[in-house]
């Protein structure tokens, strides 16, 4: 028998547990470890409140957490209840799924004045993650938002949308009503290179010309030549279309979200809080870079959410990249016994569906590396580890009761309820 661990429950934790379901048959059991008491990780913390196709993926994660051999072990914090070297002792193999749940450092003078705030703590407070529920960000003027991916699109869209859009979506009451209270007339996001250059696809850059009260808008003279988009591969070219038709001029509507390109932030400025964001001109190298020109201007702003990417939390005793912000491993492996797996791994790349492919990856060098198992303790030990230090584990099972409690919370025709305090969850588990 083998006994695999996985720390994290997200898509990369799930994945690698199928992945050993698939490589090892009834002869392994798997724990995911997650120090909350609800599973699934950036699924239901990172993805967007009203991007619930992709949150349906989930689904699929919880046929695999109902059989036999993998277990959901929550409210179980690394560090705090047990060590990765108790982990490696109870084990075969130990494999952090952490993924990049720490924002980037935004690196300039003023980043530290309150309202600016990245985009793991501002996703995590809409979304209903605990550690952000408190996070009361200013929602009165104008928002800067720093970054040309996804999640900017995502930052932008939830700012502008109105309560009626948010039908069907998971946003948690309290940043659903924080929203409809505030009053934030102009987005802008800043972006260091040009349209060609985007991280942002096709289907969340057209949703921004769909919103009830919000209108983008692009610059034409920040477009490259039409002919140029050629080179663009399908996606890219498609997402630099819908600019392009920005450009072209839509319908007025109260809230402007403005794409400003070739934008790089330089400071932040404001007595006491944000008030605006000091921006320099840049152009593009031959290297493709972007060089600034020395050329600033200041663009207003009372909430700054910077998205500029992610880093994985450092371990103790775990060799880590301090440049690339994940674990330092060789193809997945750090140390013998101890895997890395998606964002843990590679960094903060690909999609949610890139994680199961490395899944059964790292699950292949696994089974090169422990064999038919070591005669380890595995789940029990993990258990009477647990109980002698007075740890409330949560199981799937009584995941399942907060899930249904927080369905049964929610308000007819309302977004569904979300617990967003660790106590709330286990009190519903309990009922």
């Amino acid at each position: 028998m083998r006994h695999v661990a996985v720390i994290g429950s997200g898509p990369a934790g799930y994945y690698t547990a199928e992945a050993c379901q698939k490589v090892f048959g009834d002869q392994v059991r798997v724990d995911i470890i997650d120090r909350l008491p609800v599973p699934f990780g950036l699924i239901r913390t990172g993805v967007a409140p009203d991007h619930q196709s992709i949150k349906g993926v989930s689904r699929r994660y919880e046929a695999v957490a109902l059989t036999d051999n993998v277990r959901f072990v929550g409210n179980v914090t690394l560090g705090r209840d047990v060590s990765i070297d108790e982990l490696r002792t109870l084990y075969d193999a130990v494999v952090l799924a952490t993924g990049a749940p720490h924002d980037r450092k935004l690196d300039i003078p003023g980043a530290d004045l309150p309202g600016v705030v990245g985009s793991a703590a501002f996703v995590g407070w809409y979304n209903g993650h605990p550690d952000f529920a408190d996070l009361d960000p200013p929602l009165d003027g104008p928002a800067v938002v720093i970054g040309n991916g996804n999640v900017a699109l995502d930052v932008a869209r939830v700012l502008a949308k109105t309560q009626d859009e948010f039908e069907g979506s998971d946003i948690v009451t309290h940043a659903l009503g924080a929203l409809r209270g505030g009053h934030v007339d102009t987005i802008t996001i800043l972006g260091r290179r040009g349209p060609h250059q985007i991280a942002m696809t096709p289907k969340e850059l057209g949703e921004l010309g769909e919103l009830q009260r919000a209108v983008p808008v692009v610059s034409p003279a920040d477009l490259p030549p039409a002919e140029d988009d050629t080179v663009l591969d399908p996606g890219q070219r498609k997402s630099v279309g819908h600019l392009r038709r920005f450009a072209q001029g839509m319908p007025d509507k109260p809230i402007r979200i403005v794409f400003d390109f070739f934008a790089m932030p330089v400071a932040i400025e404001g007595d006491g809080k944000v008030e605006r964001v000091i921006v320099e001109r840049t152009a593009l190298g031959l290297d493709g870079n972007a060089h600034g020109t020395g050329e600033t201007y200041a663009v207003p702003a009372g909430l700054v959410v910077s998205c500029i990417g992610y880093r994985t939390p450092p371990i103790d005793g775990v060799p880590y990249d301090d440049k690339a912000g994940r674990f330092a491993n060789l193809d997945g492996r750090v140390l013998p016994g101890l895997y890395a797996v998606g964002w843990a791994r590679r960094g903060p790349t690909g999609t949610i569906g890139t994680n199961r492919p490395d899944g059964f990856a790292i699950a292949e060098k696994i089974a090169e590396d422990v064999g038919d198992g070591s005669g380890k303790a595995g789940r029990p030990g993990l258990d009477a580890l647990l109980e002698g230090r007075g740890v409330e584990l949560v199981t799937f099972r009584d995941w399942q009761k907060i899930d249904a409690a927080e369905i049964a919370a929610a308000r007819i025709g309302a977004p569904r309820e979300k617990f967003v305090s660790v106590d709330a969850m286990l009190g519903a588990r309990k009922s």
